[in-house]
C-alpha cells in the first residue's frame, strides 16, 4: 500500500484552494453575529485535543441550547458538568492549549468549526453564571478563538445523519451497559 507522506504529494491529489474560494473567505478570525448565534442554538459541541506527544481525545460536551456562552468575539466558555472523571482533555490542554471544537445543531447539515486555545478556569463569578438548575460546572474551559467558519453540510447530507428511517433500530444494538461487561 502506498500512503501520502509531503504536503506536495497531497496537493498533487486536491485541488490548491484560491484565495477567492469560499473555503478560505469563510475563515474568521473572531465570532460574528452568525456564529454567535449558532453556538447560542447548540446543545453540543465535540471538544478535540492532543497532549502535544501524539495522544489524541474527542470529547462531547452538551446541555441546553446556548450551554456554551461567548464572552466576547473572542471568548467561549465551555462549562464542565459531572461526567466520568477521565479528565482526558482538561489534562491534555494543561500540556497542550491548542484545541479544535464542533458545534451542531440537531436537524442542520451545516456545523460551525472554531481553532483555538483553551484554559481552564473555576472562576467563582463565571461559574455561577452557568449554572443550571443551581448546580454549577466543577470548571469551564476558556477558548481564545484563533479561527472560525461554517462547515458545509456534505457529510451530514451524504450520511443522512438527522434522518430517522436511516438510524438504527436501537433494539438491535446492545446498551453501554452490556458492552462493559
Amino acid at each position: 500500500m502506498e500512503f501520502v507522506t509531503t504536503r506536495e504529494e497531497l496537493r498533487t491529489i486536491y485541488k490548491t484552494p484560491r484565495p477567492t474560494d469560499g473555503s478560505i473567505r469563510k475563515e474568521l478570525k473572531a465570532l460574528d453575529g452568525h456564529c454567535r448565534s449558532f453556538i447560542g442554538k447548540s446543545p453540543f459541541v465535540l471538544i478535540g485535543s492532543s497532549d502535544g506527544t501524539g495522544n489524541t481525545d474527542v470529547t462531547p460536551k452538551g446541555d441546553k441550547p446556548g450551554f456554551a456562552a461567548v464572552l466576547d468575539e473572542r471568548t467561549i466558555a465551555i462549562p464542565d458538568r459531572p461526567g466520568n472523571n477521565r479528565l482526558d482533555t482538561l489534562e491534555n490542554i494543561l500540556l497542550n492549549p491548542s484545541v479544535g471544537l464542533l458545534f451542531l445543531i440537531p436537524g442542520m447539515n451545516e456545523t460551525l468549526r472554531v481553532n483555538g486555545d483553551a484554559r481552564i478556569t473555576v472562576d467563582a463569578g463565571l461559574r455561577e453564571r452557568l449554572a443550571v438548575d443551581g448546580k454549577e460546572p466543577q470548571s469551564i474551559v476558556l477558548v481564545t478563538v484563533k479561527a472560525a467558519y461554517m462547515h458545509c453540510a456534505k457529510a451530514f447530507m451524504r450520511s443522512d445523519l438527522w434522518k430517522p428511517e436511516t438510524w438504527y433500530d436501537r433494539t438491535t444494538l446492545p446498551t453501554l451497559g452490556q458492552i462493559l461487561r
